[in-house]
């Protein structure tokens, strides 16, 4: 899971569906879904000691280590952010499809 930002850092306004649909984009291109989750609150302190109160949206991707390390580094450059966040719900994935009758 991988958190997006709803607020551009650099103009205070909020990120346009738009913008958010070109990163979905290059994210699926890298790993062919994701799961974007309702908006939520959260808070983190930078490396200076700075206190950031944001809000994110959840993004759930199944991914390898390195799909996930790209992606990161997609968002980081898509969004102009200082700092990334993603974190491991799984090491297991299972997907079932159903058989054509």
């Amino acid at each position: 899971e991988i958190f997006v930002p709803t607020i551009n850092r650099i103009t205070g306004k909020p990120v346009k569906t738009k913008f958010h649909k070109k990163w979905d984009e290059k994210v699926n291109a890298v790993v062919g879904g994701l799961t974007i989750m309702p908006p939520t609150k959260g808070r983190w302190k930078s490396p200076t000691g700075e206190i950031f109160i944001d809000r994110m949206i959840p993004v759930r991707i199944a991914a390898t280590k390195a799909q996930i390390e790209l992606i990161m580094d997609v968002t980081l450059e898509h969004y102009n952010e200082l700092a990334v966040m993603c974190y491991l719900v799984s090491n297991e994935v299972m997907v079932r499809y159903a058989s054509k009758s």
